[in-house]
């Protein structure tokens, strides 16, 4: 896409967006609800918060797909709605994208399958790649501008849903994992396995998200970027760290401790800066703002 070419061409930071879980509960999604769902029953509401990320800054905005694979939309008993529920969260991204006054991008979000693949898991790496390109098939009818593989712990499944998106489209490719478990994933894999490993993949970018917190990530991204990577970074950080208070989750990390971060990040070598879970277009507006004065 010439378009997110150009973007890194400036040199600049390039603006995400935030959670789209948090503002979903927010809007009134209820626990053991299917997100992807409220793409067809809800679609005012999902369209709402792309536009709120949107007008508040964020570049590049992420369908409501998180969960979208066939596997995990069986879990909802809606394997069989993957390519229907997908398509209608990226023409509802799409629509709000092409409604703003300056160009946004629309990446189509591509989450874990939920399972753990062979030999350690039941799942084969072919049916998992079937089942991301089941959801590829949908983000690309929809009208996405490129793929975002995240929240990824498994490499092989980072390849599973590489292979299954290469199967259906040649559009950019973004991967981040989830460096959550003392600097790797859970499943053991350091940003410096992850880098050597998924360079060699076709992918266009790279990154880190989600995780316990900013300073967490923000090492990630130093581990990345220490090995000279040759693909732009993407920093995706929490908004602090998740506590309970009463029965609700809250994310401690303030708008203005996510605008350290995102500044931080981008001094670290991250390209492409954003929010995970409990940030809100609050937060990305205040990153938005530390960002420009850089």
């Amino acid at each position: 896409m010439e378009y997110l070419k150009s973007l890194l061409q400036t040199g600049k930071p390039i603006l995400l967006d935030g959670a789209m879980g948090t503002m979903l509960f927010a809007a009134g999604l209820e626990s053991g609800d299917c997100p992807e769902e409220w793409n067809v029953l809800h679609p005012d509401k999902v369209r709402a918060i792309h536009r709120a990320y949107i007008e508040a800054g964020s570049q590049i905005i992420l369908t409501n797909t998180f969960g979208g694979s066939t596997v995990r939309l069986g879990g909802h008993g809606l394997g069989n709605r993957v390519v229907e529920l997908n398509e209608a969260a990226a023409r509802n991204a799409r629509l709000e994208a092409d409604a703003a006054s300056e160009t946004v991008l629309v990446a189509g979000s591509v989450g874990p399958s939920g399972q753990i693949l062979e030999p350690l898991g039941t799942l084969s790496f072919e049916d998992a790649q079937t089942a991301f390109a089941d959801q590829a098939k949908g983000l690309a009818a929809g009208g996405v501008d490129l793929f975002w593989i995240e929240t990824m712990s498994d490499l092989e499944e980072v390849k599973a849903a590489i292979a299954g998106v290469r199967s259906i489209s040649d559009l950019p490719l973004a991967a981040t994992l989830s460096f959550d478990t003392h600097g790797r994933t859970m499943m053991g894999v350091s940003p410096e396995m992850a880098l050597k490993t998924l360079q060699e993949e076709d992918i266009q970018l790279i990154g880190a998200n989600c995780g316990t917190g900013s300073d967490e990530l923000i090492k990630a991204i130093q581990a990345l970027a220490a090995l000279q990577p040759r693909l732009p970074l993407i920093a995706k950080a929490n908004a602090g760290i998740p506590e309970l208070v009463g029965a609700e989750v809250v994310y401690n990390g303030s708008p203005e401790v996510m605008a350290e971060y995102a500044v931080k990040a981008w001094q670290e070598g991250a390209r492409l800066i954003g929010g995970c879970c409990g940030s809100t277009p609050d937060h990305i507006r205040a990153m938005a703002k530390a960002l420009s004065e850089i």
